[in-house]
């Protein structure tokens, strides 16, 4: 729960490695526990280009469903999911159409040469110079795929900008949103896609599990971010967590108010890294010394709440009913009630794939059934202003018998990795 760091794959070179690792030490000042990590990428699986064949396959079947004849996308983790192609949103615009029937087709400057290399399924690339409408190519190529009227999806991340070209240059086309097709795609994951959201995962314990070794009175959290970052280049991947202490662990966002850690402070790191593309997102709140009684209480309170939302994720559940079980932990204390605090001031957990926060959620008035297959974080939190906030977060996947986490939750206040 937080903002998406710049978390890629680092052997693949993508731009944002150099942004993660700004502010971390040179090796040599780095701990032992840091510098003897190793990378953990060795046998990660990419997606292979049969699986995103099938996944085009389903998008179309989603299509004929709700009566779309293509659905266009610009550059994000949509257009990544169902072509292995990295792109930006940009100006000009580079831009995909996915027909219901007949080949993809892309849309690409001329003047962009990045953008046509990128290209992976590259059947029918169309490229337009300066000066030309680059909607004027898509509207012809929807009429090439039998989609010159009727209705047209637009993946969310498309620009508004962008749909008033589209709707200018087809202005007999209706544009809606095609979230029934590209979440109906993306939201449940598959055997490959729940390994990499694994390997990911357990990437990250290893990262926290070695910082929280160097802890040691008075270190900033600007240290403790870059040991962060250190930590999971060392791994293998980039990455990068918010990090907050005492009082400031309250605050479900964090702070940007430098601290210092003392005797008694709680510790709160939170985020992840990517493998492949593919997101973790946990937390660990601990204690830095001896805990007093009142925080060993709320933090297995939380711990409680976590449980609580992991039982009653299964299937055929509603996602606000996992919220429900949780929070219902937390207000039975005496925290609260609802979203008020000292309690639980933000929904139980999101969704989790390629984004760091995705389709769809666990929060209040969400009636969708969980399946098989579909990823959340599970992250309760007790946030008490002044005093101190612990959040306790794990990735979850729902199997035809419940909800089963990634990684292993935290056993202590004390002892997060056992």
């Amino acid at each position: 729960m937080k903002r998406r760091a710049f978390l890629v794959t680092a052997a693949a070179g993508i731009a944002g490695v150099s942004r993660a690792q700004r502010g971390s030490p040179p090796a040599a000042d780095l701990p032992e526990v840091i510098r003897k990590l190793t990378p953990m990428t060795a046998g990660i699986q990419p997606i292979t280009d049969e699986e995103r064949q099938a996944r085009i396959e389903k998008a179309r079947r989603l299509m004929r469903d709700n009566k779309l004849g293509a659905v266009v996308l610009e550059g994000g983790s949509s257009l990544f999911y169902f072509t292995g192609t990295r792109l930006m949103a940009s100006d000009p615009p580079s831009l995909l159409v996915l027909p219901a029937k007949g080949e993809l087709t892309w849309i690409v400057p001329s003047a962009n040469q990045r953008a046509a290399d990128a290209i992976r399924s590259a059947a029918d690339v169309r490229k337009y110079g300066a000066g030309e409408n680059p909607y004027n190519s898509v509207a012809a190529a929807l009429r090439d795929r039998g989609a010159a009227s009727g209705r047209v999806g637009l993946e969310e991340r498309v620009r508004f900008g962008v749909f008033l070209g589209l709707r200018q240059a087809a202005p007999a086309l209706e544009f809606v949103s095609a979230d029934p097709v590209t979440v109906g795609c993306r939201v449940i994951k598959s055997p490959a896609e729940l390994a990499l959201l694994q390997r990911a995962n357990e990437i990250t314990i290893a990262c926290y599990h070695a910082v929280w070794q160097t802890m040691r009175d008075g270190m900033t959290q600007g240290e403790v971010r870059g040991y962060i970052s250190a930590a999971y280049r060392a791994l293998g991947v980039s990455g990068a967590a918010m990090v907050s202490f005492g009082k400031y662990t309250a605050f479900p966002h964090g702070s940007i108010e430098e601290q210092q850690l003392k005797e008694g402070d709680f510790v709160l790191i939170d985020d992840g890294c990517s493998v492949e593309g593919y997101q973790s997102d946990i937390t660990r709140t601990f204690i830095f010394g001896k805990p007093t009684q009142r925080q060993r209480d709320v933090w297995a309170l939380e711990r409680k709440a976590q449980d609580a939302a992991l039982a009653a994720a299964t299937p055929g559940a509603t996602c606000e009913s996992v919220d429900a079980a949780a929070r219902r932990v937390i207000t039975d204390a005496g925290f609260g009630p609802g979203y008020k605090v000292p309690g639980l001031p933000h929904r139980t957990g999101h969704g989790i794939g390629l984004d760091g926060h995705e389709w769809t959620y666990l929060v209040k008035g969400n009636k969708t059934k969980l399946e098989p297959g579909m990823c959340f974080s599970d992250e309760p939190m007790i946030a008490i202003y002044g005093e101190f906030g612990i959040r306790l977060e794990d990735c979850m996947h729902i199997t035809e018998n419940g909800a089963r986490m990634f990684t292993r939750q935290s056993p202590a206040i004390d002892q997060p990795f056992g």
